[in-house]
Parts: structure tokens; C-alpha cells; sequence
């Protein structure tokens, strides 16, 4: 499909990244020297999808697309390294995407909508998770979706229906050397998000304020910056 292109200059756009992975690593407590740490590090390398994308690349990912050297390259990288196994919106099983809104009310209507549908699946509305806001910038020409009309089938609520439509999209865009795409949220009335393509794209990375999403025993959850 024709997408049109939107300059953008986004500041401060927020992903949400669970708390496991802000907390120190898991190794520290082990190694008595640094020496050991980092052998037990390498150790953890061995099966690390991040560290292997980072040298050996994905099967569509090449390892010089990737990011050293900049704060928070770690993260930026696994957000393309560890694809889910049947992809997302607009990125497939072989390829991750760093997705982020342009509010963090976005953002947690988005992490909030797959939450719960995985509450759904084992059929029990408790749960407590905590999340924080890994903030960047973007600038450039992105593809757009916003204000098309009528809304294509990659804009589509049911992920069956929408998720095959936006790979799809995806792929051609990424091909024709988009650097993102920018469109209206799904979950939340009036949000934006981007997706760029390429970790390179994504710019200034900072770590944000934490939030607390809870669920009670319903699928409406609440939220608390924390």
C-alpha cells in the first residue's frame, strides 16, 4: 500500500521495559572478584539472543545494524533481538522492533492491552507488574498512517487479522529504506506511536519514572507512577 511520510521531530517518546531488566545483574551476587564475573558473564553470553545478534547477527538482522557505544545500546539492541515467535504489529518472528507512544499513557495502554490478554489465557486476573520508561527522540522523514482513511487492515484491533497485514507493510517499508513508521494507537483513543525500523533510528535514549500496573481480580487494570 501507498503510505505517506510526515516529518517528525518527537522528543521524549516512552517504551516501557519491565523492572527485571533494570535491576543489577543477576550474576554480581555470585562472583566474589570481577574477574569471575565476567567469566560467569561470558558463561550467560553463550545463550544470550542479544550478544549473538550483536556478532552473529539474526536471520534478518545484520549485526552491523546494531548500536555501540551510545547510553543504553544493551537495550536498544535486544528490543531487535529478541523478536516474539509470532512477531508483533509491524515487525515478524525474525526481526524486533523498538516500539514506543509518544505519551507514557500510551505506552501503558499498549503494555496494558497484552498483559491482560495474557491474564486471559490462564484465566485469572491477579497481578502485579512494574515497568520503567526508556525515553528517546526521533527526527526525520517516517512513514505516517495517521489520518488515513479508511484504516488499513494493519491497524486492525484482532492481532490475527491486523499483526499478518502490518508485517507485511513492514517488510516492504523496511526494504524501500524507511527509517519508521509513525501511527495511531490501537489501545488508547487519540495515542500515537512510532516503530522505527532500525536500531539506529532511535536516539537519546534515557531511563525514565517507574509505574506499577495492577490487576484485582478483572481484566481492568489500574496504574500508579511509583
Amino acid at each position: 500500500m501507498s503510505v505517506p511520510t510526515t516529518a517528525i521531530a518527537q522528543e521524549a517518546t516512552v517504551r516501557l521495559v519491565h523492572s527485571g531488566r533494570l535491576k543489577p545483574p543477576a550474576l554480581a551476587p555470585l562472583a566474589p572478584s570481577e574477574d569471575l564475573l565476567q567469566r560467569l558473564s561470558e558463561l550467560e553470553g553463550a545463550t544470550s539472543g542479544r550478544l549473538e545478534a550483536e556478532t552473529r547477527g539474526l536471520s534478518n538482522l545484520d549485526p552491523r545494524e546494531l548500536v555501540f557505544n551510545v547510553p543504553h545500546a544493551a537495550f536498544i539492541n535486544a528490543s531487535f533481538s529478541y523478536p516474539r515467535a509470532t512477531g508483533n504489529r509491524f515487525n515478524g518472528p525474525d526481526r524486533g522492533a523498538w516500539y514506543c507512544g509518544f505519551i507514557v499513557e500510551t505506552a501503558i495502554a499498549e503494555v496494558g492491552f497484552h498483559l491482560t490478554r495474557e491474564l486471559n489465557y490462564i484465566g485469572r486476573y491477579e497481578n502485579t507488574s512494574e515497568y520503567g520508561e526508556m525515553i528517546a527522540d526521533f527526527i526525520g522523514q517516517f512513514h505516517d498512517l495517521r489520518g488515513v482513511d479508511p484504516a488499513p487492515a494493519c491497524l486492525d484491533p484482532d492481532p490475527t487479522v491486523g499483526y499478518p497485514a502490518g508485517q507485511a507493510l513492514a517488510q516492504e517499508l523496511l526494504a524501500a529504506g524507511s527509517p519508521g513508521l509513525v501511527y495511531p494507537s490501537v489501545r488508547h483513543q487519540h495515542g500515537s506511536c512510532l516503530v522505527p525500523f532500525r536500531p539506529s533510528v532511535v536516539q537519546n535514549v534515557r531511563q525514565g519514572a517507574m509505574w506499577r500496573l495492577t490487576w484485582a481480580g478483572s481484566p481492568t487494570y489500574s496504574f500508579e507512577r511509583i
